[in-house]
């Protein structure tokens, strides 16, 4: 077993390589071989999202604060509010963050294959984000 204590585990800011706006990571879990599972809690200020990305085993996202969008490529955005669980399949290009004027934090839980849980790709357009 193992217990990590609220507040043991450092916070970060989100690097600008993955995500528009500011962003905090907080870390919450990554397993150990052979496990896979990888989980942060990540908090969006107003405007901020990530990139457009992939998971090659997939991704879930457990809303816990605030009011977000989500979209996957050739979908509508989505309004996401606390107790949404969001489910992006095996290779699904996405994007997630804060609406324009709230914040708002999820949970994000993917396991990694090969050593890797995301594969980051190009910013999502200022335009498609306030269609």
């Amino acid at each position: 077993m193992e217990i990590k204590r609220s507040g043991s585990q450092p916070s970060r800011t989100g690097p600008s390589e993955w995500f528009t706006g500011k962003v905090r990571l907080d870390p919450l879990h990554e397993a150990n071989d052979p496990a896979r599972v990888a989980m942060a809690l990540v908090t969006f200020e107003p405007g901020a999202r990530t990139n457009w990305h992939t998971h090659p085993l997939g991704q879930t996202l457990i809303v816990t604060s605030g009011c977000g969008w989500v979209q996957r490529e050739g979908g509508s955005v989505e309004t996401i509010s606390p107790g949404d669980v969001i489910w992006f399949a095996p290779g699904e290009k996405h994007w997630h963050g804060a609406t324009a004027t709230a914040a708002m934090s999820h949970i994000a839980v993917q396991e990694k294959q090969d050593g890797s849980a995301v594969d980051w790709l190009e910013p999502v357009a200022d335009a498609d984000y306030n269609a």
